[in-house]
C-alpha cells in the first residue's frame, strides 16, 4: 500500500491516489484487518455495493468517509467518474462481505483503472471460499471456484458436466433454499463424492456438515440450511465407480438430454471409469430404441 505521510509521526495522514481493493469481514467484524480499517479511514471515497450494509463496517473501522454505490447494475458513467477521481484521490472498493471481485462486482473497475494508468493496491483478508476450504477436510492442493451455479436445471447440469472429469475440489456459493436441489444435481452428474456444506462462516451459528453428496442432498432436501452457504465437493475417486447396467443406461439417457451422443458417452465414461467407445455404442442403441 502506498502511503504518503505528511508529518513525522508513524501514522500516515493520507493515502496515495489510486484504487484500493479492501477485503471486509464475511461475518465477524473482528476479522477486519488493521490495514483494511486504516484504508477505510483514510480513503477519499469508498465505493460499496450497498451503503446500508457498508455503513456498519465503516462505523466499526472508525471511518466517516463518504460512500458511493457501485455494483453490477451501476451505470458505466459511475465507473468512469471513479477512475477520474483516482488521478488525485484514493478510492477504496468494498463489497458487502469478503474480498471484492470474488463473485462480486469490481473487475471492470480494476481493468479500466489499470488501462487508465491508475495505481491498484489490494488489502487482502477474509474470503468465504478459502475459509470453507480450510474447514471442509477435502483436498486443497487443486481447486476450482465456480461462483453461483445457474438456476435452471439444464444449465446447471451442463455447468457441472463441464468439470465432471476435473481432478480438483470444486467450490460453489449457494442460497439456502437451493442447496438441496444443487446437491442432488451434483450427485447425479458428478457421482457420489465426498462433500461439505459450510454455512454462516465466522458467525455465531457457523456450521459445517460433511458426508457424501447423496447424504447431504437427503439432509437438505426438505429444509435448506439458513444463511450464507458454501458447497465444497471433493475430486473424483481414483477407484472406478461400480454401477449396475441399468444405472449406466439411466446416466446415458440423462446425459443425452443435455449433450450430443459422443459427449454424453464421454461424460458417463469418466463418471464410472468405463470404456468410452463401448458407452458410445450403447448410447446409440438407446437413442435408436
Amino acid at each position: 500500500m502506498s502511503l504518503q505521510p505528511t508529518s513525522t509521526e508513524d501514522a500516515p495522514s493520507r493515502l496515495a491516489p489510486g484504487l484500493y481493493i479492501v477485503a471486509g469481514p464475511i461475518g465477524n467484524l473482528s476479522d477486519l484487518t488493521p490495514r483494511a480499517a486504516e484504508i477505510l479511514r483514510l480513503a477519499d471515497v469508498v465505493a460499496v455495493e450497498d451503503t446500508r450494509v457498508s455503513a456498519k463496517l465503516l462505523r466499526h473501522a472508525g471511518s466517516e468517509r463518504p460512500m458511493i454505490p457501485y455494483h453490477d447494475h451501476s451505470d458505466e458513467r459511475v465507473r468512469q467518474r471513479l477512475i477520474e477521481r483516482m488521478a488525485g484521490e484514493a478510492v477504496a472498493l468494498l463489497s458487502d462481505a469478503g474480498t471484492p471481485l470474488i463473485s462480486d462486482p469490481g473487475y471492470k473497475l480494476v481493468r479500466d483503472a489499470r488501462a487508465a494508468g491508475r495505481a491498484v493496491t489490494t488489502a487482502p483478508g477474509p474470503c468465504a471460499l478459502i475459509a470453507a476450504l480450510t474447514v471442509a477436510g477435502l483436498p486443497t492442493d487443486r481447486f476450482l471456484f465456480m461462483g453461483f451455479l445457474p438456476n435452471k436445471e439444464k444449465a446447471r447440469a451442463d455447468a457441472l458436466a463441464e468439470v465432471a472429469g476435473l481432478r480438483a475440489t470444486l467450490v460453489t456459493y449457494e442460497s439456502g433454499s437451493r442447496t438441496g436441489k444443487t446437491l442432488a444435481a451434483m450427485a447425479e452428474v458428478l457421482g457420489n463424492r465426498e462433500a461439505a456444506v459450510a454455512r454462516e462462516i465466522s458467525k455465531a451459528y457457523e456450521e459445517v456438515a460433511t458426508g457424501t453428496l447423496a447424504e447431504l442432498a437427503e439432509r437438505y432436501a426438505e429444509n435448506g440450511p439458513r444463511g450464507e452457504v458454501v458447497l465444497v465437493v471433493g475430486p473424483p475417486s481414483d477407484e472406478p465407480v461400480e454401477a449396475a447396467e441399468e444405472d449406466v443406461d439411466a446416466a446415458l439417457l440423462e446425459a443425452m438430454t443435455r449433450l450430443p451422443v459422443s459427449k454424453a458417452a464421454g461424460e458417463v465414461a469418466k463418471k464410472y471409469g468405463l470404456e468410452r467407445r463401448a458407452l458410445y455404442d450403447r448410447a446409440q442403441e438407446l437413442k435408436d430404441a
